[in-house]
């Protein structure tokens, strides 16, 4: 048998509920609940962020990496993200100084 109607209006009905319901969630969130498309907008690339943090974690377990430089790097990353803010600027990095003079204007 088919179904009625009347039961396929309530179903579609009930998704749009659940959609809006997790629209509203991911705003409260303070993500974005429109989906988005890769059109080359300069926004990060999340995989690529995670990798990279995979590696950073890998090359301090082995010693490679020291802890200021392991927690610098981390706070990059994650504010490239948008987790977090942005690591304050060390001392001998005239390159960060640079550039967050850059942005400010």
């Amino acid at each position: 048998m088919a179904s009625s109607p009347q039961s396929y209006q309530k179903r579609q009905r009930e998704l749009r509920k659940k959609e809006r319901k997790a629209e509203k969630q991911a705003i409260r969130h303070g993500k974005t609940a429109a989906k988005k498309e890769d059109d080359g907008s300069d926004a990060p690339d999340e995989d690529a962020l995670l990798e990279e943090f995979r590696v950073l974690n890998e090359s301090f377990a082995e010693g490679e990496v020291s802890q200021d430089d392991f927690d610098y790097r981390k706070a990059e990353i994650f504010h490239a993200m948008g987790l977090g803010d942005a690591p304050e600027p060390r001392e001998g990095d005239e390159e960060a100084v640079d550039e967050a003079a850059e942005s400010a204007d």
